[in-house]
């Protein structure tokens, strides 16, 4: 049985000395404290990564029907008062909807930025594409006809006043529309056209600068970047329409805890048309859209425990072998100066 013990002894791949053979020195305790400082330093950015989370992304074709979009919308417009605004949306369905599941604010400001009114905004309607037109003739030929009633006149001097005392107006809420290509934009074409002329005296009046404080397609996750949050587009001058194309790509965030976040991500071009007094149609803000038959999937996952112990026994493994020999190599340099020196007072 001893020879087993003795054998198995054999195998200790850490032989202990005896503590007489041990020699202590201060350049090893310099090079141990450096040591610790280093393995506690990796070791918390070991503890850090691991703990973090990452995420993975996969495509796939989108399959979802039925559902509507929900567009996020908060644009102030601070050269147009909120009387004159209305927001249309037009979808490619052709179909012909009036009272929409909407909630629409418009936020009356002043000259300085502040809030004075607030008004919600019902005069909002889905309609087919082709039967929307400012200029439409049969419009333009009836309000000819009837000419300008008190109410109209009313409105008239009322924006007047709001327009010399640099009345602005945002306009924010969530527009729930189909989940097909469509467009919705902000203008002045809710105005009749008779009342949009004693008004602006012209097409090229019309003021649409704008800043679009935020802009999205569904909620926020962890990382998502709206290319036109903080977007300002002030004119100085010529008068035009703005033209936002957007790409929705259909997204889905999945967090740890299995729980799933539907919610969409876009990109976006723009192109800006300048207006000209000869023209018939009125400056607007577009945002015409459409949605990316690929939905993306974004997986929040950690890294393995495993993982994590292995890259900790390298960190400190080598650390541990490092600092070993610093301490060789320093003991070496100190015994080779304090033996020279030695010998040169003995001479």
């Amino acid at each position: 049985m001893r020879v087993k013990l003795n054998a198995l002894k054999n195998l200790d791949a850490f032989p202990r000395a005896e503590e007489h053979l041990l020699q202590k020195t201060r350049s090893g305790a310099i090079v141990s404290i450096v040591g610790l400082v280093i393995i506690a330093t990796l070791f918390m950015h070991e503890l850090q990564y691991y703990l973090t989370t990452y995420t993975v992304h996969q495509m796939s074709v989108d399959l979802k029907r039925g559902e509507t979009l929900p567009i996020h919308i908060n644009v102030t417009f601070p050269s147009l008062p909120c009387d004159v605004l209305s927001v249309d949306a037009i979808d490619m369905s052709g179909k012909h909807e009036v009272d929409l599941d909407t909630n629409i604010w418009k936020l009356r400001m002043n000259k300085d930025g502040h809030i004075i009114g607030t008004e919600y905004l019902s005069d909002l309607v889905e309609k087919e594409h082709t039967n929307h037109k400012h200029d439409d003739d049969k419009d333009h030929q009836k309000a000819h006809e009837l000419g300008l009633d008190q109410n109209a006149e009313k409105m008239v001097k009322d924006v007047r006043n709001a327009l010399a005392n640099g009345e602005g107006c945002r306009v924010y809420g969530v527009l729930d529309v189909q989940r097909v290509a469509g467009n919705f934009h902000i203008s002045v074409h809710g105005l009749n056209i008779l009342v949009a002329e004693r008004i602006f005296e012209g097409s090229s009046h019309v003021n649409v600068s704008h800043v679009i404080h935020d802009l999205s397609f569904g909620p926020k996750y962890p990382g998502i970047h709206n290319p036109l949050d903080g977007t300002s587009r002030i004119l100085q001058g010529a008068s035009g329409t703005f033209k936002y194309y957007i790409k929705i790509v259909p997204t889905e965030y999945r967090y740890l805890s299995k729980d799933v976040l539907p919610t969409n991500q876009f990109s976006v071009t723009e192109y800006f048309v300048q207006i000209r007094e000869s023209d018939k149609g009125w400056p607007a803000v577009y945002f015409l859209y459409d949605l990316s038959p690929i939905t993306v999937t974004i997986k929040e996952e950690r890294r393995s425990f495993l993982h994590f112990i292995t890259r900790l026994c390298a960190v400190l493994g080598g650390t541990f072998a490092l600092t070993g020999m610093l301490d060789r190599w320093m003991y070496r340099i100190m015994e080779a100066v304090t033996g020279s020196s030695s010998r040169s007072v003995l001479r």
